[in-house]
């Protein structure tokens, strides 16, 4: 089974584009998770009739943030969000800039064997302007999967809008202390792998060169100048069932390519209507 997952920027510039057509058809993936869509069910022309689409769009901005996920395998239900309660309960509320729990950032497929929880983490902006509310927001969301995992193993995935270690982004050392570089932002992946989940990535790749996003600025995408922030997390007893975790970063139309997740067997498959 393949799971991608791809920041989009935009579904309706990269449909216009004509790329996200072109890696539908090369990749084919059964469950594709995007994030960033920036559009609401209806607003981007997809026919894609082998797919279910979930959609969980901005309530308070038009045109922001937004997740989607399409799936040949229909799941068992549907969760928009970090729920209320978990999300209290770990601080994360409403800042200057918004209640990042009204952005559509989260959307939780449930299926007979897994979790699958695609995320778009909130950017926590330059000058570390955001970094309260993105403490907040990792605090809550691994809280949440690690709730999740407490009864089937979990597959988290999307822009995690951190680079976890000096292999993660080309250009460490100007970095460090920056926003998607941060000592707060670091410690909060770290989180992750003491709750039990891994870094499908670094299980078959080591090393710096493999990135996600690079900048519009300077050529960097050309220079291969770029960041790895995108990421498949998965429990810990899903570890012996990766078969492959590629980045696919000849793939265009957006700043971010796509990453995918390959597993050696399927969960039971429920007819769509």
């Amino acid at each position: 089974m393949n799971i991608y997952s791809w920041n989009i920027n935009g579904i309706r510039a990269v449909i216009k584009k004509g790329e996200f057509q072109k890696f539908i058809a090369k990749h084919n993936p059964d469950i594709l998770c995007l994030q960033e869509t920036k559009a609401e069910q209806g607003q981007a022309e997809i026919d894609l009739p082998e797919y279910i689409e979930y959609w969980n769009s901005s309530r308070t901005k038009k045109g922001y943030s937004g997740t989607a996920i399409f799936t040949k395998i229909k799941p068992i239900a549907i969760i928009n969000d970090i729920p209320v309660d978990i999300a209290e309960a770990n601080g994360l509320i409403a800042d200057e800039y918004g209640h990042s729990n009204d952005e559509g950032r989260v959307i939780t497929a449930e299926f007979d064997n897994f979790y699958l929880v695609t995320a778009y983490t909130p950017n926590a902006k330059d000058g570390l302007a955001r970094i309260t509310l993105r403490q907040q927001w990792d605090s809550a969301i691994t809280a949440y999967c690690a709730q999740l995992q407490q009864s089937k193993p979990v597959i988290y995935c999307g822009d995690m809008n951190v680079a976890h270690t000096e292999d993660d982004l080309a250009n460490p050392k100007p970095n460090i202390g920056k926003k998607g570089f941060s000592t707060e932002e670091r410690t909060g992946f770290d989180n992750w792998l003491s709750a039990g989940f891994v870094d499908t990535f670094r299980l078959v790749t080591q090393g710096n060169g493999h990135y996600t996003w690079w900048s519009h600025f300077a050529k960097s995408r050309e220079r291969n100048v770029g960041w790895r922030i995108d990421y498949f997390l998965v429990s810990e007893s899903l570890k012996n069932h990766i078969k492959s975790a590629k980045i696919h970063a000849d793939q265009l139309g957006s700043d971010h390519c796509p990453i995918s997740l390959e597993l050696d067997s399927d969960p039971k498959h429920k007819e769509t209507q």
